[in-house]
């Protein structure tokens, strides 16, 4: 055995774990209840014992390296023994730690959020923190398990999996179509004023949709955030180009041109692979995707 095997920690495999999943010394140290300059200085020790760097600086956090990988392989190994130690006498091991997933305002309340309570439900010590956003997955996942994005990521390092396909249509309020009338066509929307995403804000190419169907209809209330869309077009707004799965929910609201417009896009999960193996995130990820068989006629307008 190597002098460099030799001073090779087990605390400073756990360590680089906690970084290598958070992509932060700051939440890692606040997860084992260290300092930052302890976590520095563990995983200082960590790489003179290997030999070389195990994590990398990226915009945001940490990366692992190629050789960070390797070693982050032994720590999930001496972390489940670890855990071994807690399991019950059936041989099951209670689950616990936090979870972070980002996902869109409309997937993390009717998704993410019930499949979160159901992880909850059956291990109590799991937290979910749910960060609701609409955007690209990101490059560096820097403190996030998981994310939820629109349409087929490009990513590195990472791991993108399709979840589902979901539906919009063009909603109105009962009260606006007393008022104003239904479009009787495509071409008929030019007369009505469109609730939607802020343009110059859209950060997600596969939701720049109006202009396929409706490019002379004039901007009323527009948001980064769908449930405000959805609110805008119940006060009458204009016509708003929803989720299926959130407008139908409300009784006031009213399909118009189902059969002429309809735009069917799909939900991906990104996560590392280093994530995905953890019990907690594999259990979220479960959960999510028992939500969606359940849901799956709702998220394809068939209510």
């Amino acid at each position: 055995m190597t002098s460099s095997a030799r001073r090779l920690s087990a605390d400073d495999l756990l360590v680089l774990l906690a970084v290598g999943r958070t992509g932060k010394y700051t939440t890692a140290a606040e997860e084992l209840g260290l300092n930052h300059t302890t976590i520095s200085r563990r995983i200082a020790a960590l790489e003179e014992a290997m030999g070389g760097r195990v994590l990398a600086r990226v915009a945001g956090g940490w990366e692992l390296t190629d050789l960070g990988r390797d070693a982050l392989a032994a720590a999930e190994t001496v972390e489940s023994a670890v855990r071994s130690l807690a399991a019950d006498p059936a041989g099951q091991r209670a689950l616990d730690g936090v979870v972070r997933i980002s996902a869109t305002d409309g997937f993390s309340a009717y998704v993410a959020a019930p499949a979160a309570a159901a992880v909850q439900r059956m291990h109590p010590l799991v937290a979910v923190e749910i960060v609701a956003t609409t955007r690209r997955a990101t490059q560096q996942r820097s403190g996030l398990d998981v994310e939820v994005v629109v349409g087929e990521p490009r990513v590195r390092r990472a791991k993108a999996l399709r979840l589902c396909d979901y539906r919009l249509g063009l909603y109105a309020s009962r009260d606006y179509l007393d008022e104003h009338g239904a479009p009787a066509d495509v071409s008929d929307l030019q007369r009505y004023p469109l609730v939607y995403f802020i343009d110059s804000m859209l950060q997600v190419d596969d939701l720049d949709l109006a202009a396929s169907f409706a490019p002379t209809m004039r901007e009323s209330v527009t948001s980064t955030n769908v449930f405000v869309h959805v609110e805008a077009t119940r006060a009458s707004a204009g016509i708003g180009l929803l989720p299926c799965f959130m407008a139908d929910r409300h009784p006031d609201l009213v399909r118009v041109l189902a059969g002429q417009v309809s735009a069917q896009l799909s939900y991906w999960l990104v996560a590392r692979a280093e994530a995905l193996r953890r019990p907690e995130v594999a259990a979220l990820v479960d959960a999510i995707r028992d939500r969606i068989r359940d849901q799956q006629d709702a998220l394809m307008g068939l209510r």
